[in-house]
């Protein structure tokens, strides 16, 4: 097939390439720690093959070869020819990493082929074949029920039966072999063995075909086919479902006596897991990132396929477009909703309420439609955290909690890289090595704990480790060093204000540039970069216990709620999120303290600041009795704002202002208000505070 007959498809292969990929590196790690776990081996093979049909599908040669020599070594250790260890492990992940720049490189329209896989290919067919040691001596038992079995002449190897009715006992599931005759009219033979086999795969595990899958894919067999599945299912209600399949002329089945893996050998497994267990109690991922990878390596049943067919593919594109749409119209409504008012039209009340319902109904799906699992970038920190643990001689333990909590994908895409930053970070400077960690009687393995939860209109993301901490005149010496701080302004500044200090461009504690920090261009990029998604960002930190990084982000980027105030004559939009409250302050309520105004609320000290003086623009009033007061807090920080005028709260759709204006300081966008008119949309975090 040409490329031309398979570009229509490129935007389907690159997901599903994506996702498979993704897949492999949960199985991956989760196969270091048991490379004996055949479960984990089948699966992580079964991936690789339709990764290896897809790529060859779509005529990707150097992506279909690589897979196919990772299929054969996955092959080997099936059958017992090899055994898999850590080095086998490294070659895997090696094997992902190029994969994924492949896609990556085909994503931004190339190809493939930059990639030189030869010596990858080389050094994967590289195994000592001679290592296979299949066990000679058998049960006599299990001779007498293989005889019986392979009645039927079954084209499977001593070692691959052990392995296929072993497989199908651990799954608590029935072994079968089946033989299908397709009609000797059918003219797409192939076409039809797939359909066959997605059949079988929905209804359990297909472990192996006859002739392979690679001879069905060039239809260079007869019209004979077997296939070794295990299932739950009925063996009546397999040949039912088969014979639904037309230019099928018979169906065989052969169900095996699973009876003949003995129960000794089963216990033997699970004792030599226990005491693996027991050599190894501590691991790269806790339980909760063990479950996930578990239920990756199970087989796929009915309902889970059932599931899968019942969602579909959309680009975001077309939901960026579509979000676009419902925020047309939700200006539409506003201005309507206006004009109405104005003209006291009584009897469009019903019909404008009617409209306002649907509207928020379609705005909520819309939102919904955008909104993904911040598993989408957690999935990717077992890994990150396994290589970054190696390179630095450190063992850490990852946490994952809450990865179904969910973000706009807007949201979720530029959140990717800042949160690399905060891990490598805990990393390298955070948590130590074993032996400094024993020495200040801390457990030999650190833990780097990452969560995310929902809260009111945002969503929280914490990054908790429990290392050394941040050495607080450390970070003061460093910033005399290079002119940030005086001796005198080291000495007065809070502790609080001096991890602030990290925050700056250019400032890194790191002795000397590695690959993973001393260039400072760490917690400066986190922090600009969640400012600029409207979120707050916060460090706490204790010495020699650890460090948590506080990360707010607000759930969606297209439509949020915000409060109209006004200053002069131009109308504002504060967004809620950074909105505490809105007070009144009396003239004689307020007293200056270090120069600056401020009132008293519940018994604590508020400053006030001039929105129209921190926005450079003229006030309608300078001398009232009276102010209305915006509370804004950012962070830790909490002032309030001094306005002219409070709107009122209303849905605000966000417009950008175009690239030469997306930098101005304090503004994060535009928004087209009821009666027509453009408002400016506020930054709380960055706007700069003065009168």
């Amino acid at each position: 097939m040409s490329n031309t007959d398979t570009t229509q498809y490129l935007s389907a292969f690159l997901d599903e390439a994506s996702d498979n990929l993704k897949g492999l590196d949960v199985l991956t790690l989760e196969l270091e720690k048991d490379c004996s776990n055949m479960s984990v081996v089948n699966e992580i093979f079964r991936t690789a093959h339709t990764l290896k049909g897809m790529s060859a599908t779509m005529g990707y040669k150097s992506m279909a070869s690589l897979t196919h020599a990772l299929e054969d070594r996955l092959d080997a250790a099936r059958s017992g020819k090899h055994h898999l260890d850590e080095n086998d492990v490294d070659i895997i992940l090696q094997c992902l990493d190029v994969m994924q720049s492949m896609v990556d490189s085909i994503r931004a329209g190339g190809t493939d082929s930059k990639i030189d896989v030869s010596e990858l290919i080389k050094s994967i067919r590289s195994f000592d074949e001679a290592e296979a040691q299949p066990t000679k001596e058998k049960d006599k038992k299990t001779e007498t029920n293989k005889a019986d079995a392979k009645t039927e002449d079954v084209s499977l190897s001593d070692d691959q039966y052990d392995s296929f009715l072993t497989e199908a006992v651990q799954a608590n599931a029935k072994a079968f072999s089946i033989l299908i005759e397709l009609s000797e009219t059918c003219l797409l033979k192939s076409a039809r063995a797939y359909i066959i086999i997605n059949r079988l795969e929905e209804i359990g595990t297909v472990f192996k075909t006859e002739p392979s899958v690679d001879t069905v894919e060039n239809e260079d067999f007869d019209n004979k086919i077997e296939i070794f599945l295990i299932s739950k299912t009925a063996c009546d209600e397999i040949t039912n479902m088969l014979q639904k399949v037309s230019e099928i002329k018979t169906v065989k089945i052969n169900e095996f006596d699973t009876s003949s893996v003995s129960s000794e050998k089963t216990a033997a497994n699970d004792n030599a897991k226990s005491e693996e267990a027991k050599k190894h109690p501590d691991s790269l991922t806790t339980q909760k990132v063990e479950k996930t990878a578990q239920q990756s390596a199970q087989p796929k049943t009915a309902s889970a396929k059932k599931s899968g067919s019942q969602t579909v593919r959309v680009d975001i594109g077309r939901l960026d477009k579509l979000m676009n749409l419902v925020g047309e119209l939700v200006i539409g409504r506003a201005r309507i909703e206006r004009l109405v008012q104005e003209a006291r039209l009584r009897e469009f009340d019903d019909p404008l309420s009617q409209l306002g319902r649907i509207s928020s109904d379609i705005q909520e799906l819309v939102t919904k439609l955008r909104m993904v699992p911040v598993s989408f970038i957690f999935d990717r920190f077992p890994r990150l955290i396994r290589d970054i643990s190696k390179n630095l001689n450190k063992e850490v333990q990852l946490v994952l909690e809450g990865q179904e909590t969910e973000l706009d994908r807007t949201v979720i895409d530029e959140i990717g890289d800042p949160m690399v930053h905060l891990i490598r970070n805990s990393l390298d400077h955070g948590i130590e090595g074993p032996a400094d960690r024993i020495a200040a009687g801390k457990p030999e393995i650190g833990t780097l704990k990452i969560s995310a939860y929902q809260e009111g209109n945002g969503v929280i993301i914490e990054v908790q480790d429990d290392g050394k901490g941040i050495n607080v005149e450390k970070v003061k010496k460093k910033a005399i060093e290079k002119g940030i701080l005086t001796i005198e302004e080291a000495q007065t500044i809070t502790d609080e204000e001096a991890v602030k200090i990290i925050f700056l461009p250019g400032f890194s504690l790191a002795a000397t540039v590695t690959d993973l920090s001393g260039r400072g261009v760490g917690m400066d990029a986190v922090k600009t970069k969640v400012e600029d998604l409207g979120g707050q960002f916060d460090v706490s930190s204790k010495e020699g216990v650890g460090t948590r990084v506080f990360v707010r982000l607000p759930l969606t980027l297209a439509i949020v709620l915000a409060l109209l105030v006004k200053v002069g004559t131009e109308v504002y939009a504060m967004p809620l999120e950074n909105v505490e409250e809105t007070i009144l302050v009396k003239k004689e309520n307020t007293r200056t303290l270090n120069g600056m105004p401020a009132t008293i609320l519940r018994g604590e000290v508020l400053s006030l600041w001039g929105l129209a003086t921190s926005l450079g623009t003229p006030r309608d009033s300078l001398d009232r009795d009276e102010y209305p007061v915006v509370v804004v807090k950012t962070g830790k920080n909490r002032v309030g704002y001094i306005v002219d005028e409070l709107i009122g709260q209303q849905e605000i759709v966000i417009k950008s202002l175009g690239k030469f204006l997306l930098k101005i300081k304090g503004i994060a966008g535009a928004t087209i208000l009821g009666d027509g008119n453009v408002a400016l949309i506020l930054d709380m975090g960055s706007l700069s505070f003065g009168r």
